[in-house]
């Protein structure tokens, strides 16, 4: 996976004056758009979008100094069709435009480009299962929320508060199969994963495919397939959320799994009264790389 992080680099470098087409990267690289967004965002810290943007602009401000070209020719030559498009693009990135950048030689923002190396970790053991299963659904109480990476979800406390406390037993009674219990359930989410985008979270359980669904509850249908899960314990949600990071970081570069489409499934099997730790299964869709 690290090699293949490092060609999709110089790929973006080959194409920085093009629409970068991460469908065809991925193909030639022999995996899923999905799963090289995913580690991508995860091991540079920055969506590949937001990097492409980033390095396109780095590369422009070097042109914009030089002043030997006007910026509709720089515009244009960087994929932008107008000056004012490429003008927004630049600001954005740089804090300034490309007029006054020009003028007073910054302020610049250069965006390196990256490379990913391979370091010694794992020191942590990782409990960890795969299983396959049939389709199944999930069901509950839905609402669209904003990706926050670190600590509590503020959006998601709130969808939860807001449900009568007897929806709770009423949504376990209705369970009656894997994963157990109470569900945390993360489903569209962008596919760079970038912080602040949008992504629908379901409170509630998993049942049988051919379960009968409430009128009143959400659903979300799950196809067949193999789940690596996850076991975590201790300080909630910090245990939860680095273990997360970590099948990025650790696991998928050194096991034959990627990942596949599907919602990310947080299951809650024992936790404090207070919620401060917990031990929680994380279920992430995948497939053989």
């Amino acid at each position: 996976m690290i090699a293949a992080l490092n060609r999709l680099v110089d790929l973006v470098e080959e194409n920085l004056t093009e629409d970068f087409d991460v469908h065809a990267a991925a193909r030639s690289l022999g995996t899923t758009e999905h799963h090289l967004r995913r580690m991508f965002s995860s091991l540079a810290g920055m969506p590949l979008s937001e990097y492409v943007r980033r390095r396109r602009m780095t590369v422009a401000a070097a042109d914009v100094v030089r002043g030997k070209r006007d910026l509709l020719h720089i515009a244009v030559r960087h994929g932008y069709g107008s000056s004012e498009a490429f003008g927004r693009a630049f600001r954005a990135v740089h804090g300034a435009g490309p007029a006054d950048v020009r003028r007073d030689g910054g302020p610049l923002r250069t965006q390196p480009q990256l490379r990913f190396r391979l370091t010694v970790e794992g020191n942590e053991r990782m409990d960890t299962r795969i299983v396959d299963r049939p389709a199944f659904r999930l069901v509950g109480h839905a609402a669209r929320v904003p990706l926050i990476h670190q600590g509590i979800n503020p959006h998601i406390q709130q969808h939860i508060a807001a449900l009568p406390k007897e929806k709770h037993p009423r949504l376990r009674s209705l369970g009656n199969t894997e994963p157990a219990g109470l569900l945390a359930v993360t489903d569209d989410l962008d596919p760079d994963r970038a912080e602040g985008s949008e992504l629908t979270y379901l409170h509630g359980v998993a049942v049988s495919a051919d379960s009968p669904v409430p009128d009143d509850l959400d659903a979300i249908e799950v196809a067949a397939g193999r789940w690596a899960i996850f076991r975590t314990d201790g300080p909630h949600p910090q245990a939860l959320q680095s273990a997360w990071a970590a099948t990025a970081t650790e696991w998928f570069p050194s096991n034959p799994w990627r990942l596949r489409p599907g919602p990310e499934i947080v299951a809650v099997l024992d936790r404090a009264d207070d919620f401060s730790t917990a031990t929680c299964e994380l279920w992430l869709p995948v497939e053989p790389a």
